[in-house]
């Protein structure tokens, strides 16, 4: 077996970064760092679940009216079906 010299650089270069990138994770700043992120990302929900909120009460509002709109047609047309009948009697 042949190992290439790139392989063997790349997963000692590898091992390093993961060995200083975890260190790097645990650190004080970095935790806090990471709450920081975590707390704007809370927010954004937040403003998020409140648009959905808003956007679900005037789409119920929209559809009250259009069903509103819908049965007054609805009975202005057996209205005038009504007086059609009787007019031809």
């Amino acid at each position: 077996m042949l190992i290439n010299k790139r392989q063997v650089a790349l997963f000692v270069g590898g091992a390093l970064f993961g060995s200083v990138g975890t260190k790097l994770l645990q650190s004080r700043d970095a935790k806090k760092g990471y709450a920081h992120v975590v707390a704007a990302a809370l927010r954004v929900k937040d403003e998020v679940v409140n648009n959905v909120a808003v956007l679900r009460e005037n789409c119920s509002d929209i559809m009250a009216e259009a069903r509103s709109i819908n049965e007054r047609r609805k009975s202005e047309e057996d209205a005038a079906l009504v007086e059609d009948h009787s007019e031809e009697v």
